[in-house]
């Protein structure tokens, strides 16, 4: 790494000493039993790298994506044509020999936005965490591979996050290098999904304790062009395991920026033996 990598230095949302487990809501955060700790961090720019991350080693990449969808507030339209998008994308950046599209496309706003909070699990997620543990990936596992005929090798999950707002955005999104990241980093955790009140569905994830040896980093400038991919779990050990995110406030972006828009969407890809 050349001495001329692009950095700021901002406040990420860390896990700090708790005597329970942590819960956090998509919607109602008054309900969330969490200790967080804001820490001051060095965050990179990616776009300065001497060579680009890959999916295997630091775990994320982005990719040139164009989506065909012109309007991501239409939720028919982005059902219609976004999922088929993405796994096709997936399919092509890690070679796997299906995709499986989970959920529905998320949209996400910066609190600047009147949008922030208005809609089904709408905030950027300021929290740093893991979508998924390790016990909840391999519950995903082991139900696809019931459905399957044949054995499958590898599983991998995958989060892919695009910016629909012009850049810069004013709340992008970090990324740690998985290779970076300890056991002892880690604390599960339980994400409730609540919807007018009422839990819907939840599962564990995973929150995360600030260490220095983190290395955390960003795609400045991000266009709607571009689809951030990164892994939330990989089963095979010897590739990057997972990639803790969170959202963080940019100083260097001006203050009259648009409020930041994404979107994201979550794969499952598998490799048959």
């Amino acid at each position: 790494m050349s001495g001329n990598v692009r950095k700021v230095s901002a406040r990420l949302g860390f896990t700090g000493p708790m005597d329970c487990k942590p819960k956090y809501h998509a919607n109602d955060t008054s309900l969330d039993v969490l200790n967080i700790v804001q820490e001051q961090v060095p965050i990179e720019d990616i776009r300065s790298w001497d060579a680009a991350p890959s999916l295997d080693v630091e775990g994320f990449h982005l990719y040139p994506h164009k989506s065909v969808v012109t309007d991501f507030t239409r939720v028919e339209e982005v059902e219609r044509l976004h999922g088929e998008e993405i796994r096709d994308l997936l399919l092509a950046v890690c070679g796997a020999d299906q995709v499986q599209v989970t959920g529905r496309p998320i949209l996400r706003f910066g609190e600047k936005s009147q949008s922030s909070g208005a809609l089904d699990n709408s905030r950027p997620a300021r929290l740093v965490h893991i979508d998924v543990s390790d016990a909840t990936a391999q519950g995903f596992y082991e139900r696809f591979q019931a459905q399957q005929p044949r054995k499958v090798r590898r599983f991998v999950q995958f989060n892919v996050w695009r910016a629909l707002s012009v850049p810069p955005q004013d709340v992008p999104l970090a990324v740690c290098d998985a290779r970076t990241v300890s056991p002892e980093d880690l604390l599960p955790a339980d994400a409730m999904f609540d919807r007018n009140g009422e839990i819907v569905f939840s599962f564990e994830g995973l929150v995360i304790r600030h260490n220095p040896k983190q290395r955390w980093a960003y795609y400045s400038n991000m266009r709607s062009d571009e689809a951030l991919v990164f892994k939330t779990n990989d089963s095979d050990r010897r590739y990057a395991h997972f990639v803790p995110h969170g959202a963080f406030d940019d100083p260097s972006c001006p203050p009259d920026a648009a409020p930041r828009c994404s979107v994201e969407m979550r794969g499952l890809a598998v490799w048959y033996a």
